[in-house]
């Protein structure tokens, strides 16, 4: 893989298009030292960017959760995300749209501070091997929990958010998983380290955790949207880690990890039944349909 810094081609940084290897943040950027930065994750399928308004929105609300604002309009972004999209002919990929607060302060206050915005896309397969996609994933349980959303700006994507994700995944890694279930603050079920989870009754019917302390992904919103046209009950609800023997099947939601199975979580098995990849059929068979602007 080429590492990230040395790849060809543009970036949108602060409305100009500059070469990729000559974006630079200085290192006593506000973002870097204190996580004031947030961020978006988005597909890009047949060359156009799935949600792109959906993602936008999100995007310009986690700023201003975070206290800043976004410089540029929704429609400036927009705009500027299927621009760079097209500069880089990305087709089937990812987009990485990230703002934060640059170094005109140094402390924990950072009124002052610009507001630097850049969006990156790149050519993108399946984030978790293809593969064990068709096997199913294997996850542990984390050590790390989703904090109480009275601690953190849960419902957005802001970078320190995902400090956990990280050991958590690497600990996952190192054990010869794919990924790692995380509970939440009380103990139920929350979520995958980047990915909503839904589990799969001996009825058919669906239950996922209701997202009050964890991002209620737009992924997942897709896949509920698309089970109810199925005639697919779904149970949002609080879920205990202990339920889980009662459940015929499980998989993950995210616009990284789309609809992936799950094969195991710690001692628990979980069979790839045909309603999952009934359900990963018809997200794919959406995201590669949907032209949005």
């Amino acid at each position: 893989m080429i590492p990230y810094d040395k790849r060809s081609g543009k970036i949108w940084y602060n409305n100009e298009l500059v070469d990729w290897q000559d974006v630079k943040v200085h290192v006593l950027s506000h973002g870097l030292h204190y996580a004031s930065c947030v961020f978006e994750g988005e597909r890009v399928y047949d060359g156009q960017i799935f949600k792109l308004q959906e993602h936008t929105d999100r995007f310009f609300y986690s700023a201003k959760r975070m206290g800043f604002e976004i410089p540029y309009s929704q429609d400036e972004i927009n705009k500027s995300t299927i621009h760079i999209v097209a500069k880089q002919n990305v087709k089937n990929g990812y987009v990485r749209p990230v703002a934060w607060r640059g170094s005109e302060m140094m402390a924990i206050s950072a009124q002052q501070t610009k507001i630097h915005v850049v969006i990156a896309t790149w050519e993108w397969g399946s984030y978790f091997d293809p593969n064990l996609k068709k096997k199913g994933i294997k996850l542990n349980v984390s050590n790390w929990r989703r904090p109480a959303p009275n601690t953190i700006p849960w419902d957005t994507k802001a970078a320190g958010l995902y400090m956990i994700c990280t050991l958590s995944k690497h600990e996952a890694e190192s054990q010869g998983y794919a990924d790692s279930l995380m509970l939440d603050h009380e103990g139920y079920i929350a979520e995958a380290t980047g990915a909503n989870i839904f589990f799969k009754d001996e009825n058919g019917d669906l239950h996922t955790p209701v997202p009050d302390s964890f991002l209620n992904g737009i992924t997942r919103r897709t896949v509920i949207e698309i089970a109810e046209s199925k005639n697919i009950k779904i149970h949002e609800r609080k879920i205990k880690p202990e339920e889980m023997p009662n459940f015929a099947g499980c998989f993950l939601t995210g616009t990284a990890a789309e609809v992936t199975p799950v094969s195991q979580v710690a001692e628990f098995n979980f069979k790839v039944c045909n309603t999952i990849l009934d359900l990963s059929e018809s997200y794919q068979a959406l995201v590669r349909k949907k032209k949005e602007a």
